[in-house]
This record gives C-alpha cells, structure tokens and sequence, in this order.
C-alpha cells in the first residue's frame, strides 16, 4: 500500500470527506485529492496534523511506506534473480549428472556447429577479400573472431567434460585418431608450403590450418557418431 493508498483508508475509517479533511487541515480539497491519488506529497508541516487527525504517529505513516517499498523491492530482487537464472543458468549443462552416452551426444553437437562456424568463417574471409574486395585487415580481424568463437566453444565444452574411465575400445579408438590427427596435420603442413610456394599468397595460405584443423574435428565428429549408432544396437 503506497502513502496515497494508506491516507485514503484512514479517511475513510475516520468518516470524513475529503472537504472535512481540508478544512481541519486548511488546505483545498484539491490538495487532498491529490496526495490520496499520489499526484502530490504533503507538506512538512502538514505531516503532524494529519496524523493527530488519524490517530497515528508520524512514525507509522512514513515507516509503513517505506516497509512496503522495501517489501516491493525485494520482491523485485527476488524476479530479477530468478530472470537472470533462467536466462543464464537454466540452459546450462550439468555435465556432472549426464551419462557418458550423452556428453558424448554433446560433444557431437559442440563439434559439428563448431565446423559450421569454422565453414562460415573461411566463405566469409574468401568472399570478402576476393569478391566483395573488403579491407583484408577486417575481414581478417572477423575472421579471427569467428574461428576464435568456434575454438573457444570446444575448448570449453572438453574443460567441462568429467573424466571417465575409458574402455579397451575408447583406447584404441584415441590411439586410431591420433595416428589420423598427425597424419592430416603432415598432409597439411606440406600443402601449405607447397601452395605457399607456388602462390607466394603466404598472408592467405595460412587458412590452410584452420581446414586442418576442421578435418580432424570432422573425423572425431563421424568417430562419435559410428560409436553412438553402435551402443544403440
């Protein structure tokens, strides 16, 4: 109940019109209206008589008021919080109580939408210096931002992974990506600096990288997804 509010009530338990209220107050009906409808405040020197008029201490008609401020903000505190949980924290992973079937389904998702990033980002550095003929420093800059996005989701989502104690068969499955992992990275290395070379286009070879490294996100990628359809079975 806010100070208009709280006049209004003790007027009306006193049976008194707004013209009575005025004329021991000495002051215009209109100014009542408006203090019971929160347009106005009262005056200092009007706070004591109203309260001698209504029977309570100056104490009780301001401090109700600020109560019920206080009651209102917190109130409003406590909806804020939980907005800011359900924007935040609600979509959040608990990556503690997921089973290792679905970190791996996960993962699958973190990588997959991290290779779309990693597609886009290469179309728009080779669009925009070549076609759109934009200035290479910005569309190298947002290229890095883009890559460094993709990057920095995996990156995450692997920090966030609990570890778990792998079977004979995960073993062997990392022991067959890793051989795969160094031999694209070989394969890379030596088209880079044959194509660096050749084109002597050094300052634009070096995406070269970033498809070595979306090749072997794409092999780890078909790896989880031949595991996942073989624990269905």
């Amino acid at each position: 109940m806010d100070l208009g509010e709280k006049l209004y009530e003790l007027r009306k338990n006193k049976n008194l019109t707004q013209e009575e209220v005025a004329e021991k107050l000495n002051v215009t009906r209109q100014s009542v209206s408006k203090w019971e409808t929160n347009q106005s405040t009262p005056d200092f020197d009007k706070i004591l008589p109203l309260c001698e008029l209504y029977e309570i201490s100056p104490n009780d008609l301001i401090k109700g008021n600020e109560q019920e401020l206080e009651e209102e903000k917190s109130e409003n505190d406590i909806n804020s919080n939980e907005a800011k949980e359900h924007l935040f924290f609600k979509e959040k992973d608990d990556y503690g109580n997921m089973s290792k079937n679905q970190i791996k389904q996960k993962s699958a998702q973190i990588i997959s939408s991290s290779i779309l990033i990693f597609i886009i980002a290469i179309a728009f550095a080779s669009i925009g210096t070549s076609v759109m003929m934009w200035n290479p420093v910005i569309v190298g800059c947002t290229f890095l931002v883009i890559v460094g996005f993709g990057v920095a989701r995996i990156v995450k989502h692997y920090m966030s992974v609990p570890k778990f104690d792998k079977t004979k068969k995960e073993i062997k499955q990392d022991k067959i990506l890793k051989q795969i992992d160094d031999i694209v990275g070989i394969i890379g290395v030596a088209i880079y600096f044959l194509v660096s070379f050749i084109t002597m286009a050094w300052h634009i070879t070096w995406i070269i990288f970033i498809i070595i490294g979306m090749i072997n996100q794409i092999v780890r990628l078909i790896f989880m997804l031949k595991e996942s359809e073989s624990d269905e079975e």
